[in-house]
């Protein structure tokens, strides 16, 4: 494990305080033996744990969307390109030099035009003459004397030039026969065939064999707009160098198949089979080259390494989650249909809180604990035992509170009280933003069910809105599928909960919990704790009846 390659370490779903305090506090006892892990998250932060963070000067994790490998994290074939102005020339010698079979072909900004591939070259030397012609049409005197490596003696704004090429061999009848209007001319060192070849109104010059041109040579192609270029080949070579002088931007593939670094490697490779291409460029957001991905990057992929803390289920986990590098296991919940590929490490103890044990682990490895990370740990534990009065509380969380609460210098008590006041929901707050914040879904018996859990002060005030709850959690769940849709608020204050539920399975929670004569929505007294009462609670009742 002790690699370069980057460790994730998660919470659930709709994370909660200890969510993201247990993988803060993982993360860094990792990072202090060597491995570099970082902390993540997998949704917004409520109010609880945002205040605890900013409280001890933490950053918020990093939002973890997909256990799968994007492209930018895998290792991509070098971003060689060509610029979109140079000649096709310079792109076959460019591709030789570095046996590729494409390019992408960028801007002066290194913004991906489009690609170029040995398939396109070809279509200029096995293709139609008419393409050639065109592409010479569009192609500037100096990409032509480039090409050639030649020289410039003359060029003209004005100049005439329809793409076709002739290569003039003298004869008895000298130039009579010769049809060379607005074309591209290969001559040799005959000044007055040069001379009358301007005057027949030739597009441009290429002359060979000779290292001058006459004055009234000059002149005459000033006067009919005619550039001269001296070849530095022959005739045959000339010719054949020439037609691949227009730039890369007339032939280049614009509807290409292209991928941006944050797409996910395993999606991009089943795009790609559904083509042939040897290699496909990536850009970043900007359109910016960054490399070339191809299909045996895509064959010996792994996935992202990472380690679970705070729940086990897939369900409550990352999208994806059974395709990662899964290492370990850090929890203090049930243990529900858990299977991997290959051995983890797994911890699970009957405690309160994944930060309990997080805090122990720095003690049993003799690490010492920064006073900042104390503080956001003992904040997490108080959260998910209610301070510390959750039936799920034990021995060792009172135990481990305590240490933190010494290490951080901070009385429990009015710590505590101070992080409840942030949590608890406050009368400008909708219902509906409250939902999500502490959610956690349950497979049971083949029933889907969700459990939100939201903490208040006065649960006499959240039952005399029991009409805009009922309404609003209706409206919440319209398009979620869940056969079950539990919404909890509990008042450490008045240690006791109140239940609103929706689905088909509604029925059951006025079973489990009911009513007093003559009220709605009573409030349940001793019930505190999702993980060690109310879903185990649920879990039997549906149990019962499927």
């Amino acid at each position: 494990m002790h690699s370069n390659e980057k460790i994730y370490v998660t919470g659930h779903l709709n994370p909660d305080s200890d969510s993201i305090a247990s993988a803060i506090g993982y993360a860094f006892f990792k990072r202090c033996r060597g491995i570099p892990a970082v902390a993540c998250r997998l949704g917004a932060l409520n109010p609880e744990t945002k205040w605890l963070l900013d409280r001890f000067g933490f950053d918020a994790p990093l939002l973890l969307k997909d256990a799968r490998k994007t492209l930018r994290e895998i290792e991509l074939d070098e971003p060689s390109s060509v610029n979109e102005h140079a000649t096709l020339y310079e792109v076959i010698q460019k591709m030789d030099q570095e046996n590729r079979p494409a390019f992408g072909v960028v801007d002066d900004h290194g913004i991906l035009k489009g690609m170029i591939t040995r398939s396109d070259l070809a279509r200029i030397g096995l293709g139609d003459t008419a393409f050639g012609i065109e592409l010479l049409k569009h192609t500037s005197i100096e990409a032509m004397a480039k090409t050639v490596s030649g020289t410039i003696i003359y060029d003209d704004a004005k100049t005439h030039i329809n793409g076709k090429v002739s290569i003039i061999a003298l004869t008895a009848d000298r130039l009579e026969n010769y049809e060379i209007s607005d074309r591209i001319v290969i001559i040799g060192d005959d000044s007055e065939a040069q001379k009358q070849l301007i005057e027949k109104g030739a597009g441009a010059l290429i002359v060979v064999w000779t290292k001058k041109i006459r004055e009234d040579v000059l002149n005459s192609a000033k006067l009919h707009h005619c550039p001269i270029i001296i070849s530095g080949h022959g005739s045959m070579n000339t010719s054949r160098y020439l037609y691949f002088s227009p730039p890369v931007r007339l032939i280049m593939t614009t509807k290409m198949i292209r991928f941006e670094h944050n797409e996910v490697a395993e999606e991009a490779g089943r795009e790609m089979q559904k083509t042939r291409f040897r290699c496909y460029p990536v850009t970043d957001e900007q359109g910016h080259l960054i490399g070339y991905v191809s299909r045996y990057h895509i064959m010996n992929l792994l996935n992202r390494k990472i380690i679970l803390v705070d729940h086990n289920e897939f369900s409550q986990s990352v999208r994806a989650i059974e395709k990662a590098q899964l290492l370990e296991v850090v929890d203090h919940h049930r243990i529900n249909d858990f299977m991997t590929r290959q051995p983890v490490a797994f911890r699970s103890e009957i405690v309160g809180s994944t930060s309990t044990i997080i805090a122990s682990m720095f003690r049993e490895n003799q690490i010492p604990m920064p006073s900042s990370l104390a503080g956001l740990l003992l904040g997490a534990v108080l959260s998910d035992t209610l301070m510390l009065m959750s039936p799920t509380t034990t021995d060792k969380d009172i135990a481990e509170a305590n240490i933190l609460a010494a290490l951080a210098d901070l009385d429990i008590d009015t710590f505590g009280k101070e992080m409840f006041e942030v949590s608890a929901r406050h009368g400008d707050e909708p219902y509906s933003a409250l939902y999500g914040s502490d959610l956690k879904y349950f497979e049971i018996r083949m029933k889907r069910v969700g459990i939100t859990q939201i903490m208040v002060s006065d649960l006499q005030a959240i039952r005399k809105e029991s009409y805009e709850i009922e309404n609003s959690l209706m409206e919440y769940t319209a398009n979620r599928d869940t056969d079950l849709f539990l919404c909890v608020f509990t008042s450490i204050g008045e240690k006791g909960s109140v239940f609103y539920a929706c689905g088909n399975l509604a029925g059951m929670i006025k079973e489990l919990y009911p009513d007093k004569e003559g009220e709605t929505h009573s409030i349940q007294y001793g019930i505190l704790s999702r993980k060690a009462q109310i879903l185990p609670d649920v879990s039997n009742l549906i149990s019962e009846y499927y």
